[in-house]
């Protein structure tokens, strides 16, 4: 999405001590986009500190592409923490899956209709809600594109990181491990629904990491992120190349192939990796079962997305597109990142409204 010049950009920021706390979470280690919004704009690091109250308790409505896994709770934690912090009212609406792309347009138009000031969007589609930003920026209501990427160029600001990257340094991990000449190794790859930005991102960046290595990555099998359609395809892949080496893709993919490969008794010959953080995927690295998984604290893209909306409707100054620094989590450094910088707390619960 942003190229290989953001992928140079990431950090191994293991001993990282900052919290994901509704107080203290701020300044968080980020990187802004300059221009903003160039898909081969440079990173450059800042520290992100949002506005410490709102000055009027604004009417903002978040949509979701879905809350069946918990990296979406996990940004719904960090959207509803930040507008109960700036004193705020949240409406967030949840579309039911990367399927339901007509009914987030129709949640979002009711939103507006409703009274909301400002509207935060977790794409369901790159493409696919363009028009509806033209209709609702036109109205003078900002948009805040957060962590899935939209492709109009009339989003007020976007809160996210290159999903380029998160696929580019999966793939890095595995190609080091099996350079050019080394020991040859299959990879069932798992990149999540077509046709969403995000995952037409992490698809391109993990396929060019990969390149030249002795991996042989075998067809990507796209799918919707519920835990039935990917653990399918991850069956159908072992039925089909029994020697593969590796299971490589969305969090819900790593989460749902553990078991299977217990059952199995293939741990010790499947290795399997996410491209992205979610509790599931944090305790089978720290149990052994998942190899990898770069972070991109989606909690913290939660809440810079509301801060800014905030920011847009007082007309105060505004970092337009911005994402907290990427790393890798392994068994090397679990023990030294501090897991509520990445992830919302134990026992939380899906909240749908701030008043």
């Amino acid at each position: 999405m942003l190229g290989k010049h953001f992928a140079a950009c990431t950090a191994i920021l293991a001993g990282l001590t900052v919290t994901a706390h509704a107080e203290g979470w701020a300044p968080y280690p980020a990187q802004k986009i300059e221009p903003p919004f160039a898909t081969d704009g440079k990173a450059v690091d800042v520290d992100y500190t949002p506005v410490e109250k709102a000055e009027k308790p604004w009417n903002i409505c978040v949509s979701f592409p879905h809350m069946k896994d918990a990296y979406w709770l996990g940004v719904d934690y960090g959207v509803v923490a930040q507008a109960e912090d700036l004193g705020v009212k949240l409406n967030v609406v949840d579309a039911g899956g990367y399927t339901e792309l007509a009914k987030q347009i129709s949640q979002i138009e009711d939103c507006v209709a409703g009274g909301a000031q400002a509207v935060v969007i977790g794409a369901i589609s790159f493409d696919g809600l363009n028009n509806l930003v033209d209709e609702i920026t036109a109205k003078g209501i900002p948009v805040i594109d957060v962590i899935n990427g939209i492709s109009s160029p009339k989003v007020t600001a976007k809160s996210l990181v290159s999903f380029y990257t998160m696929g580019y340094e999966t793939g890095v991990y595995l190609a080091k491990k099996h350079p050019a000449g080394g020991e040859p190794a299959k990879v069932g790859w798992f990149p999540g629904p077509a046709g969403a930005g995000w995952v037409e991102a992490a698809n391109k960046g993990f396929l060019e990491a990969v390149k030249g290595s002795a991996l042989q990555v075998l067809d990507p099998k796209f799918g919707d992120t519920g835990k039935e359609v990917q653990l399918k395809l991850v069956e159908d892949v072992l039925q089909a190349e029994p020697d593969v080496k590796y299971i490589a893709g969305t969090a819900v993919t790593a989460e749902a192939a553990q078991g299977l490969i217990r059952e199995r008794g293939l741990k010790d010959q499947v290795g399997l990796l996410s491209f992205y953080i979610t509790p599931g995927v944090y305790e089978g690295i720290k149990r052994g079962f998942i190899a990898a998984s770069p972070a991109d604290s989606m909690v913290i893209q939660g809440r810079i997305a509301v801060d800014q909306a905030v920011r847009a409707l007082e007309k105060k100054e505004l970092i337009q597109h911005v994402g907290p620094k990427i790393f890798v989590l392994d068994s090397s450094n679990i023990g030294d990142v501090a897991k509520d910088t990445i992830l919302p707390p134990d026992g939380f619960k899906p909240k749908f409204n701030v008043n």
